[in-house]
This record gives structure tokens, C-alpha cells and sequence, in this order.
């Protein structure tokens, strides 16, 4: 399956991606606003086992995002904790090639996998959480129609502090009331 952007195509992910994650999973500048996993060292082989079995978990769906000019894998991006009875889900995105940082491909990518999450998955919220001090992020969230819901306070520990978290949703009627919201295309 591939979603598109005008800077990104979305693809599924397998194991002959290993080399990028690890890559990504070696590089503290990468991973310091992710998942609480990559706080520890892992393997490349602990990475393709991983990848191995990413696409078989119903309650997340992952994509590899690639470059749209050099069909590079720069990142992954999707929706994990999916509940089919409260038709909600936690939206997530790591952007590993540092060279593809800052120039919107982060807020494209969130507006095409949130279109996704309500369109194809048919969820009604999707919600996320950002480190505050992490503005890039929270602007890219903002600039794809998440809205600010609260604050987790010092609910993150990064280079030996306590950061807070920002909360952030998006219900599915509050979408389809974006200017521009994608469907029933996903590109722009």
C-alpha cells in the first residue's frame, strides 16, 4: 500500500529495513522524543525481529516513510493503540534521516495518515502526546489539526530531567471541518 504527499510516499515496512532503524536507533538526536525503547541499546538483530512481525499487530498500523525524490526510507509514522470499540487511536511518527528535518515533511505526513485514521481505519479520535520542548513537533501537529488537551506534567525523562508532555487530539468532525482536509484523496 502507498499513501502520497508532495515530499513523502508511504510504504509498508519489512525487515529489509533494519539498517535504517538501527541506524536511527544508534543516533541519540533521533530518538531523544521517542519511544521509551530506544533508551536501551538494541541489536540489529532485535530490529529485524521487530520489523519482522510489524505488520501483523491489529492494533497498529505503521508505515516506512521514503523521500519522494530519492525513494529513500527517512522514517516511520502511523497509528498504534487502535480500539475498534472507542474507534480511537495514538498517532506517532519518528523522522530518522536528520537531513529531511524542518522542511514540512512531518506535518504532510501526519495530515495523510490522520486522513487515513478516519476515512479507511474509521476512527472518530485520534490523540497524541509531544515533548514540550519540542516545538517543531507540536507546530507540525498543530499546522495537521491537532488541538492542544492538557498537559502531562514531568511525564517524560530525557538527559537526566523531567520534561512535560503535551496532549493533543483530533476528533473526526472537527477534520472533516479543516479547510483542505484530504479525502478522499491522500495526497495534496
Amino acid at each position: 500500500m502507498f499513501l502520497d504527499t508532495n515530499k513523502a510516499q508511504l510504504r509498508s515496512l519489512d525487515i529489509n529495513d533494519s539498517a535504517e532503524f538501527y541506524a536511527w536507533s544508534c543516533d541519540r538526536d533521533v530518538t531523544q522524543f521517542s519511544l521509551s525503547s530506544y533508551a536501551y541499546p538494541q541489536s540489529k538483530a532485535e530490529i529485524s525481529t521487530w520489523l519482522s512481525g510489524i505488520n501483523a499487530n491489529k492494533a497498529c498500523v505503521t508505515f516506512g516513510i521514503c523521500s519522494a525524490k530519492t525513494d529513500k526510507l527517512i522514517g516511520y509514522a502511523g497509528i498504534a493503540s487502535i480500539s475498534s470499540l472507542n474507534r480511537s487511536g495514538e498517532y506517532f511518527i519518528l523522522i530518522g534521516n536528520k537531513a529531511y528535518w524542518g522542511d514540512g515533511i512531518g506535518t504532510e505526513v501526519t495530515k495523510v495518515i490522520t486522513d487515513y485514521g478516519f476515512n479507511t481505519l474509521g476512527l472518530h479520535r485520534i490523540e497524541l502526546t509531544a515533548y514540550a520542548n519540542n516545538p517543531a513537533a507540536i507546530r507540525a501537529y498543530e499546522n495537521a489539526g491537532y488541538m492542544h488537551e492538557g498537559l502531562k506534567k514531568e511525564a517524560g525523562f530525557r538527559n537526566g530531567v523531567f520534561i512535560d508532555k503535551i496532549m493533543m487530539a483530533i476528533l473526526a468532525p472537527d477534520w472533516q471541518g479543516i479547510d483542505g482536509c484530504l479525502s478522499p484523496e491522500f495526497s495534496n
